[in-house]
């Protein structure tokens, strides 16, 4: 029975040891891994939606606006905003 609790214990002390130094490697890897890891990218900062170019002319202005959801540039929700902003003036 000595032998076996001498075994259990090298044992023991073994598996300890090799999760204390394990712990302290992954630690350290992890520390050198986020000094040398470049700093996350920021997203610029969204645009604003393009406006068509002034004109007098509504009919002129609702062309342009056309031409530029046509393009893809616009979508609806815009289109149709920046058209009532054309009607209403």
């Amino acid at each position: 029975m000595p032998g076996l609790l001498r075994g259990v214990a090298r044992t023991a002390a073994i598996a300890g040891t090799a999760t204390a130094v394990s712990n302290r490697v992954s630690r350290r890897q992890g520390q050198r891994w986020a000094q040398q890891a470049p700093a996350p990218q920021q997203a610029p900062p969204p645009q604003p939606a393009p406006q068509a170019p002034p004109a007098t002319d509504p009919l002129e202005a609702l062309q342009r606006l056309g031409e530029l959801k046509a393009q893809g540039v616009l979508d609806e929700n815009e289109f149709n905003a920046m058209k009532a902003k054309i009607l209403a003036s």
